[in-house]
């Protein structure tokens, strides 16, 4: 990651919160019960929206972007723990989580196959998933277009891919979908799952 985008990640991503993401986040958080697992919490920007979890642990790589989550911790209605830890190596039990949950992470993850892998391993048989990603878009020209600046935006943004098919990835890892919702054009979906085997 380019050593500035985590000191500005914040000032970058505010008006796309304010405009879309905040109202979006609140609509999947909410869903969240139980012992919850959040990967790749970045700064915390979910922390305040939990209300119906018992206990948040929020996993996060990069220590900058931790730091920076502490102080939104403490403004959340539930009880978070930040850890240091890699969602393609989860250091906790199998079945220790009711819902885990992910904003805008798994255009990052090395390999999102493992992540999920360990994802599934970590939640509770019949426990939710419940992501909100952005992805490649379903019209072929813009698809197109996403695969042409992927190469520079992973560059530019921490390995971003601006064209992964988070959606079909899920679905392969073994999780039922329970209910997918698009915005803007495609590119922005929200996914509810269950653990099921």
């Amino acid at each position: 990651m380019p050593n500035w985008l985590p000191h500005m990640y914040d000032t970058l991503m505010k008006p796309l919160e304010r405009l879309k993401f905040r109202a979006l986040r609140k609509g999947i958080i909410q869903k969240a019960t139980g012992e919850v697992l959040e990967i790749g919490s970045g700064t915390g920007f979910n922390f305040p929206l939990y209300k119906n979890a018992d206990k948040v642990i929020a996993i996060e790589p990069k220590a900058v972007m931790r730091d920076q989550s502490i102080s939104r911790a403490k403004e959340s209605h539930v009880s978070i723990e930040v850890k240091d830890a890699d969602a393609q190596e989860l250091p906790f039990a199998d079945n220790s989580f009711d819902t885990v949950v992910g904003t805008l992470v798994l255009c990052t993850i090395p390999d999102p196959d493992k992540a999920l892998y360990e994802i599934k391993r970590v939640c509770k048989p019949n426990g939710n998933i419940l992501f909100l990603e952005h992805v490649q878009m379903p019209h072929s020209i813009f698809a197109k277009l996403q695969n042409w600046i992927t190469p520079l935006w992973k560059r530019m943004c921490d390995g971003c891919h601006l064209n992964r098919d988070s959606l079909s990835t899920i679905k392969k890892a073994g999780f039922t979908i329970v209910q997918v919702k698009e915005y803007n054009s495609g590119f922005i979906i929200t996914i509810e799952a269950k653990n099921e085997d």
